[in-house]
């Protein structure tokens, strides 16, 4: 008969074996299950850094246009409004756009 590593014996040795096997491959919170939550951890958080510039730059826009007359510019450069009796006629660059 072959001969039975020692280690192997040990009730307790296979007890550990059995217990990191479980909690690395097959648990609910596996190792798998953690790198992937470590990516998803990382895009957030960039995600989180874009989102706080955005609303840094809304906020400042928002504070412009507490005056009647940064409402009206706002609105005539930004969104293309126009009075009633004049005519608008945008230009684009073809060398500046994609």
């Amino acid at each position: 008969m072959r001969k039975v590593h020692p280690y192997l014996k040990n009730k307790f040795i296979i007890t550990i074996i059995v217990f990191v096997t479980y909690s690395l491959f097959l648990d609910e919170n596996d190792m798998f299950t953690m790198i992937s939550n470590s990516t998803k951890l990382s895009q957030l958080e960039t995600k989180k850094v874009e989102l706080t510039t955005e609303l840094k730059t809304t906020t400042g826009i928002l504070k412009k246009l507490k005056s009647k007359s940064e409402v009206e510019r706002f609105a005539r450069e930004k969104k293309y409004f126009k009075m009633d009796d004049e005519d608008l006629f945008v230009i684009y660059d073809k060398s500046v756009e994609n």
